[in-house]
């Protein structure tokens, strides 16, 4: 009898301590994804007030000399511009690479593939759940900008689908310049996403040569 209730007291109190280890991981992990988001707001919003005085006519002395240099120097983590997608509300920042530090700060600009200005296929990579999140409401004609140190190129969305996440095929090389946007993909999938949503856009605007 002794026995079975000292058991009884032993699991009641193994009972309560799972419930605060729980707890406290909860609170542990809402104030981790709490932190990234801030971290993110404030890189965003810090590079974001050096790019637009980046972009003054005194700082910028020749476009052409301005979009080789900021290609030339473009490394990890290094800003190269800016995107956005008015009618979604999209507006980040766009980081060279997709390190993972990288795209919790900003969308990634995909090595190996053209950068804006060049003739071919300008590829850029984001989480679902940040900074293309609103990616799943995009529909064909839908207008994206893409803002350089060389000016602003506009680009007319002409299609969306989904891949699996080692279809390279998306990020070939175009004989004409176009944009491709890429994120996880379901959107509200639950732990690392199996596929990968892909918006394709042609350029219909770009700073005078």
């Amino acid at each position: 009898m002794r026995i079975r209730i000292r058991w009884r007291v032993q699991r009641k109190g193994l009972l309560y301590s799972c419930h605060y280890l729980f707890l406290f991981l909860g609170f542990a992990a809402l104030g981790f994804c709490a932190f990234a988001y801030l971290d993110a707001a404030l890189f965003q919003a810090y590079e974001s007030r050096r790019f637009t005085e980046a972009l003054k006519p005194a700082a910028i002395p020749s476009r052409t000399v301005a979009s080789i240099v900021a290609q030339a120097a473009a490394r990890d983590g290094s800003i190269i511009g800016k995107i956005e997608i008015p009618r979604l509300g999209v507006s980040a920042m766009v980081a060279e690479g997709v390190e993972p530090h990288t795209l919790e700060l900003a969308a990634g600009h995909i090595p190996g593939t053209s950068f804006p200005g060049q003739p071919g296929n300008v590829a850029i990579a984001g989480h679902r759940d940040t900074f293309f999140r609103n990616l799943r409401k995009i529909r064909t004609h839908d207008l994206i900008r893409l803002t350089t140190l060389s000016g602003s190129y506009d680009y007319l969305v002409e299609s969306m689908r989904v891949v699996g996440p080692d279809d390279v095929e998306v990020l070939k090389a175009s004989s004409e310049p176009t944009l491709t946007l890429v994120t996880c993909f379901p959107f509200y999938y639950v732990g690392p996403a199996p596929e990968r949503f892909v918006v394709r856009a042609r350029q219909i605007r770009g700073p005078a040569a």
